[in-house]
């Protein structure tokens, strides 16, 4: 293999156990796999978990089939949105389905016939995406009514700013109206639903969100959601560890040793200051390797931090391995993970790229081999 992921089972066990620990056994744990789990992927992920959480959450319905095809047994709630013409897929597979829409709500009403469907109203709380304004849950409620296959089996929101911030006000109002929604749907009948709020920052920090169900995203690989959340869990003297999972690799594709004063790659827009050994990989920003990274990234060869030289090209990228004694042909090389005393994190990555170690996960081709170990 020419570049391939390897997932640290081990890691991924240990960062569920430390949300089980905060929680206690009486809280439900939903294991986010949406995105193809964050980039690790979802079928690989779902199968060393499945027996660490309750319910797995996923973006899609083409993702929810993903997982009942991998024989996932479990409830499968699916986050985003399922267009029209495919929810009797999720009616006839029993798959849960996030609505926040009255479109979607009368579309499982014409479709009781085949089954049951199991919904989960979002609330809108703050964050002006996904999500039933208050004064419209009333007309939501009565469809449900009028409707015995319909099953409110979850109502849920989504904090807009409890992750970015050390000062959680916003999250504050949006719990309270959260909890006004549901004193609203169970003063309307409807008492037999789980109430789900917390992402993983929420699930760290504040206990109040832990109602009956966690969703625990980005931290299940051993991510924390920013700098601030794991400011806040300090301060707050909580106990948890959180160990990245993902280990991207690569091997050196081919070695030359060029003068000072050479243009390297595309747009020649660095020029090597002294005469230097470099070395090729047969990655790029095809794979996922973000073309921001062009003379600023940083890959581990031998143990050493190595420089990207010049810019990175949609299948190869060249760095700087002049400083490492016996660089050759088909080392490995780590793009992101550790490798020895040294580590390039989601994060180092995300700064360099001014965005977030989400995204620089995410974005890592799915095509890419992912290998559990």
């Amino acid at each position: 293999m020419r570049t391939w992921i390897e997932i640290s089972s081990q890691n991924l066990k240990h960062n569920i156990n430390q949300f089980r620990n905060l929680i206690g056994e009486e809280v439900k744990i939903a294991g986010i796999v949406k995105s193809n789990a964050y980039g690790h992927g979802i079928r690989e992920v779902a199968k060393v978990i499945n027996d660490k959480v309750d319910w797995f959450g996923v973006d899609s319905l083409d993702e929810a089939l993903i997982l009942k095809k991998e024989g996932i047994v479990k409830p499968i709630l699916i986050l985003g949105y399922t267009e029209l013409d495919r929810l009797e897929e999720v009616v006839v597979n029993g798959f849960h389905q996030t609505v926040a829409n009255i479109e979607t709500l009368n579309k499982f009403v014409e479709l009781t016939d085949q089954g049951k469907a199991f919904i989960h109203l979002k609330i809108e709380t703050g964050t002006s995406r996904q999500g039933i304004l208050f004064d419209l849950l009333d007309s939501f409620l009565d469809i449900i009514k009028q409707n015995e296959n319909i099953k409110l089996a979850g109502v849920s929101t989504h904090f807009a700013n409890i992750e970015d911030t050390t000062d959680h006000s916003y999250a504050e109002e949006q719990l309270l109206k959260y909890s006004e929604a549901v004193r609203k749907i169970e003063e309307a009948g409807e008492t037999d639903f789980i109430k789900h709020t917390a992402c993983s920052a929420a699930a760290v920090l504040f206990p109040e969100t832990y109602f009956d169900m966690v969703r625990v995203g980005i931290s299940t690989y051993g991510l924390w959601s920013s700098t601030e959340t794991k400011v806040s869990a300090k301060q707050k003297e909580l106990d948890v560890t959180l160990k990245p999972v993902l280990t991207w690799k690569t091997k050196i594709a081919h070695i030359k040793e060029l003068p000072a004063g050479t243009a390297v790659s595309y747009g020649c827009t660095e020029k090597l200051a002294a005469d230097s050994k470099l070395a090729v990989l047969p990655v790029g920003y095809w794979d996922g390797f973000d073309r921001g990274l062009s003379s600023v990234g940083t890959v581990l060869v031998n143990g050493q931090r190595c420089k990207v030289i010049g810019r990175v090209c949609m299948n190869m990228t060249v760095i700087d391995v002049t400083h490492v004694e016996n660089a050759k042909l088909e080392d490995e090389v780590v793009l992101l993970g550790e490798q020895t005393e040294e580590s390039v994190s989601a994060e180092e990555i995300a700064e360099k790229l001014n965005t977030i170690n989400y995204e620089v996960v995410t974005r890592i081709n799915s095509v890419i081999k992912r290998i559990v170990i």
